[in-house]
């Protein structure tokens, strides 16, 4: 007789007992802050000068004395010119300086009066056509960033635009946290890479390993260095083999397919036998099998350690099913596992302009991309196995168990570009 399914475990319980496993990794490192996109500091970046340094001009133009501009079309003469880089006198009662972008305003000086609204009156003097107000066009400095301030958080994921924050205070270098080292297995006879067998030659039963592609990619767009061991024979010794070999120098095995509850494969066995795994049967669509357990470095007799074991995951074997299960289980799990503090994505309530009257008990992710009125289109088969769905598609719309849509409701929209990025 065969054992009762276990029950579907609700998505956000499943993901809250995963993230409870996922302790930040220990290991630090200084990296050039050229190559810090995508990695998470490890500690909290504090300015030691103010941003920008010193008043300066915002515009190319003259930096004047309100007192001396009290109407349209005062003739000063130009006492000094002051590019950015340099450092000016102080301005003089009476006259006005030639300043440019970036350049520091001069003691003295009140406002700057950008060059479109000056024209040259002859002998080195200007006519000011316009009354500047108090402070115009002039940056303050620290306006950007003030001396002792926190400007980049332990915990964040840097961007493009963080580099260039960091730059800004003087960082040539960034402390950040190790890379998680994964290693990524394909299991299964089935399965044939892409260029051993021609597409005509393809024998009955046989599919090409797409889930290797995009897993590789998704683990590596979250600053993850990957191990890829490649398709692994289907056999207990090479499987166990394998396992053991991994575990000793990764944070994380992924493996995608082996994990129905009744599959048999060698996978299971040989992680229980390793360590531990628990399957669940989460209440999402596309997806529902997933794994998670650990492998024990140290396999010497009662030598168990959850700080000396590599983390498993094992993904559902269709394609999209692993891509989805992916992004809303692993994605957050490899983000924490990196000290990222906020590892939900951001989701945005936009208008639906189709009707899903076809409720489900499971909470679905469907595929979707927005269109030029604003809204969200489906992509029409929403099969787990249709891998074109995420490529037609920019995104999922989270769409909770029971819910029907009609053409007009407001959902929940959520980014590939957040998921993936």
């Amino acid at each position: 007789m065969n054992a009762p399914r276990p029950p579907l475990k609700a998505l956000d319980e499943a993901l809250a007992e995963l993230l409870s496993h996922a302790q930040p990794l220990a290991g630090i490192e200084d990296i050039t802050t050229f190559d810090g996109d995508g990695r998470v500091l490890a500690r909290d970046i504090t300015s030691a000068l103010h941003v920008p340094p010193q008043d300066n001009s915002s515009m190319d133009g003259y930096a004047v004395r309100c007192a001396d501009v009290r109407e349209a079309g005062v003739v000063l003469p130009v006492s000094q010119r002051i590019p950015a880089g340099a450092s000016g006198a102080p301005l003089q009662p009476g006259s006005v300086a030639r300043i440019f972008t970036g350049a520091p305003v001069p003691a003295g000086a009140d406002a700057i009066v950008m060059q479109e609204e000056c024209e040259a009156a002859g002998e080195g003097s200007v006519r000011v056509n316009a009354v500047p107000k108090p402070g115009q066009w002039i940056r303050r400095a620290g306006e950007d960033v003030t001396r002792g301030a926190v400007v980049l958080s332990k915990g964040e994921r840097l961007a493009p635009s963080s580099l260039g924050l960091a730059a800004s205070i003087g960082m040539s270098t960034l402390p950040v946290v190790s890379r998680p080292r994964v290693a990524l297995f394909s299991t299964g006879d089935e399965l044939v890479m892409p260029g051993d067998i021609a597409p005509e030659q393809m024998p009955p039963g046989a599919i090409y390993n797409s889930n290797r592609f995009f897993l590789r990619a998704l683990l590596q767009r979250l600053g993850c260095e990957v191990t890829d061991y490649g398709i692994v024979p289907d056999q207990r010794d090479a499987t166990l083999d394998a396992l053991r070999d991994a575990a000793q120098q990764h944070d994380l095995i992924l493996t995608s397919g082996g994990v129905s509850v009744g599959e048999e494969d060698h996978i299971k066995p040989a992680v229980q036998q390793l360590g531990e795994l628990d399957l669940w049967q989460i209440a999402i669509k596309p997806g529902k099998p997933f794994a998670y357990g650990k492998i024990y470095r140290d396999q010497a007799a009662g030598a168990r350690s959850a700080q000396d074991a590599c983390h498993f995951a094992g993904l559902p074997g269709n394609p999209v099913s692993s891509f989805i299960t992916f992004l809303v289980l692993v994605r957050p799990f490899l983000l924490k596992l990196q000290g990222v503090t906020d590892v939900a994505p951001p989701r945005m309530a936009l208008p639906a302009h189709f009707d899903w009257p076809r409720a489900d008990k499971r909470r679905e992710f469907l595929r979707v991309r927005r269109n030029a009125a604003g809204g969200l289109e489906l992509f029409p088969n929403q099969s787990s196995g249709v891998l074109t769905s995420a490529v037609w598609g920019d995104g999922v719309v989270d769409n909770p168990a029971g819910q029907t849509i009609t053409k007009g409701d407001t959902v929940q929209f959520i980014s590939f570009a957040e998921l993936m990025g």
